[in-house]
């Protein structure tokens, strides 16, 4: 529950008072890192430059990078899907509706890795159904419950290793967060730029690399 003048600060982009939680998990539907407390108007990419200078903050392991959605700019250790092409799995459903080029496909693929965190939340929601309604309690014990049910989560997985709930994704903040155009972004050093240039160098290759594997396939099968 948020009162006085702060309260504008936790108001979200749906017109109602929320936090903003940084969630990282892996392809085992575990979480592997959470952040809370976030105003519910902050921007994802402020969220995890938080996330990233706490002592014990997110780590990216040697060598890995995380897959994130268009809320966050694509940056080293952090890859993005591509703005303005294709993304969400449902746009390539049905005959004749294959990706036609690399960004496309790389979109593709980075789509159908990153359905994991909605599979996630979904099991997640299912097991905490006080989160469906803002629950009735100060702040800093709604911050709280969000990392003691993460963890209760984790357990349930390694434990009970089956989903009795039913999984329902909230899709039509899966797709807002997706297809929205993001202008807020803080200036970037020149450091910082640098690291988002060879980030982008690096994601043209990948999908360069996918895109060539494709052709080649198409001309085997000749």
């Amino acid at each position: 529950m948020i009162v006085g003048n702060d309260s504008s600060n936790y108001r979200n982009r749906h017109g109602f008072t929320s936090q903003n939680v940084l969630a990282a998990c892996n392809f085992d539907l575990k979480f592997i890192y959470v952040l809370s407390g976030w105003e519910g108007s902050a921007h994802d990419s402020r969220i995890l430059t938080d996330a990233l200078s706490r002592r014990n903050g997110l780590k990216v392991p040697q060598g890995k990078y995380f897959l994130v959605d268009c809320g966050f700019p694509n940056r080293r250790q952090f890859l993005a899907p591509f703005r303005g092409v294709r993304y969400h799995l449902s746009d390539f459903t049905g005959q004749g509706r294959h990706p036609e080029n690399a960004n496309e496909l790389f979109n593709l693929r980075h789509a159908s890795l990153r359905n994991v965190v909605e599979r996630l939340f979904g099991i997640f929601k299912s097991w905490f159904t006080i989160f469906k309604t803002a629950p009735p309690f100060p702040f800093k014990i709604q911050a709280e419950l969000v990392l003691t049910c993460a963890r209760l989560h984790n357990y349930l997985r390694k434990e009970c290793r089956s989903d009795e709930f039913p999984i329902e994704l909230d899709i039509e903040d899966a797709l807002s967060s997706d297809s929205e155009e993001y202008d807020d972004f803080e200036i970037l050093s020149e450091t910082q730029e640098q690291q988002r240039e060879n980030a982008n160098q690096w994601r043209n290759f990948i999908a360069t690399e996918m895109w060539s594997d494709v052709d080649v396939v198409n001309n085997n099968m000749h």
